[in-house]
């Protein structure tokens, strides 16, 4: 991150830009292209939603005259829109990764299959791709990665969402030279594993929210999505199954996120959690092994020891998506990417609710199903089913009981999908 401002704003000096496309315009694509018009050196040049008028929006709220927007129906048209320094709007996603002139592409669907094919295409046109599309990177976010470092591009998370806020933390903590026990995030609320998007309908509408996506906050499918993705970037993995979760404020965390046998919670140390109350930041806690170390974290008020937190008490999820995008186009680095070529957590599936033989699914905060974190190891030992391969094209094929959890041989799911593919080309690498 170090000089990020003084590249981009020499980039403006030259009256060069960083160009960008971002598919999807929700709430956070839309406040990450406003937010893009203020970074120097750097233009939401393309935005694509299957609603072309929340694309357009998008630009609007922003400030952008509706006579420097053009709504582009094939790719010649946005290549010749983008030479003339238009802004462009599009519903067709294949757009997003072709265009001559674009430099790095942000997914912002939350959708996993639309995660994996949009990272794919990216890749294979040779542009870094950006994802807040945790959903599809917990599932098949090794192969990706590895697909882009062949191709010399970046896949990487976004800057702001908790993932990556922790992996910053991560990252300052082991360069200076202290040793991580444990990383995570806050939750905002308990988890309440019945809700549908109905039940918060009004809410989610308020925020300007899928109903889905905030009743995948409530139901702690996200939270159980972002825990792994912290895991497959660190190494680290849930203490138990789901993870502890408990109600804390700051100042006590680094003793919970201690050993049982020193009166914490933990079995065991290098593990990713969540709590309650201390949302909506992100934490690591942190020791050392030498006395002098100890006696200057205590000197500058940082607790007692022997372990301390490190913890940051926001996070800015696509406002910061800018960040990342520099740093792939400056350093060729990841803000956030899996650690090795196989998951280290993943996320499995429970049923939300009793399932009948021959019943079609949905997805992540829906209906039918919910997700929680294990690690990948006892997932493939128990054939337990990543959450992200399910859509509505998944059908029952035996009757499953409310809370249980969910297997491979359970469901038969539909191998059409990029996501689906892909796992299998990366479970095969695997072995």
């Amino acid at each position: 991150m170090l000089n990020l401002n003084n590249k981009l704003r020499k980039l403006e000096e030259d009256n060069k830009h960083i160009k960008v496309a971002i598919v999807g315009a929700g709430l956070m694509g839309k406040g990450m292209v406003s937010q893009m018009m203020l970074v120097k050196g750097m233009e939401p040049s393309l935005v694509i939603s299957n609603k072309i008028q929340d694309a357009i929006e998008a630009y609007k709220l922003a400030g952008v005259s509706r006579d420097d927007i053009v709504i582009a129906k094939n790719l010649s048209e946005i290549n010749r829109a983008m030479e003339q320094n238009k802004y462009i709007a599009s519903d067709i996603t294949d757009y997003a990764t072709k265009p001559n002139l674009i430099d790095v592409v942000v997914d912002a669907t939350g959708v996993p299959d639309a995660g994996a094919r949009i990272a794919m295409d990216a890749i294979f046109n040779k542009k870094h791709v950006i994802l807040l599309n945790v959903e599809a990177d917990v599932v098949v976010g090794p192969i990706l990665n590895k697909m882009a470092r062949n191709a010399g591009v970046v896949y990487s998370g976004t800057a702001g969402d908790e993932p990556g806020a922790v992996k910053e933390i991560f990252d300052f903590a082991e360069a200076t030279g202290f040793e991580v026990l444990a990383i995570g995030k806050g939750k905002n609320n308990p988890i309440d594993y019945d809700v549908t998007p109905d039940m918060v309908r009004d809410q989610a509408l308020k925020s300007k929210l899928k109903p889905l996506r905030l009743a995948s906050f409530i139901d702690g499918t996200n939270t159980m999505i972002e825990m792994a993705a912290m895991a497959n970037s660190t190494g680290f993995i849930p203490d138990v199954r789901g993870g502890h979760g408990p109600t804390t404020d700051v100042k006590s965390l680094p003793n919970i996120y201690s050993l049982k046998e020193e009166g914490g919670i933990l079995n065991k140390y290098k593990i990713v959690d969540y709590a309650l109350g201390i949302a909506p930041g992100v934490f690591a806690i942190v020791t050392t092994s030498l006395p002098q170390v100890h006696h200057e974290m205590q000197f500058l008020k940082m607790g007692a020891g022997p372990n301390y937190v490190l913890y940051r008490p926001y996070h800015l999820t696509s406002l910061e998506t800018p960040i990342s995008i520099a740093k792939a186009y400056f350093y060729n680095e990841p803000t956030i990417a899996p650690l090795y070529d196989k998951p280290v957590a993943e996320v499995i599936t429970i049923a939300k609710k009793d399932l009948k033989q021959g019943e079609r699914l949905d997805g992540i905060g829906e209906y039918t199903v919910l997700g929680s974190i294990e690690t990948y190891k006892k997932a493939r030992e128990e054939n337990l089913l990543p959450i992200g391969l399910i859509n509505e094209n998944t059908v029952v094929k035996q009757d499953i009981k409310k809370g249980e959890f969910i297997t491979y041989d359970m469901l038969e799911l539909d191998t059409t999908t990029t996501i689906y593919k892909l796992r299998q080309i990366q479970d095969k690498k695997m072995g």
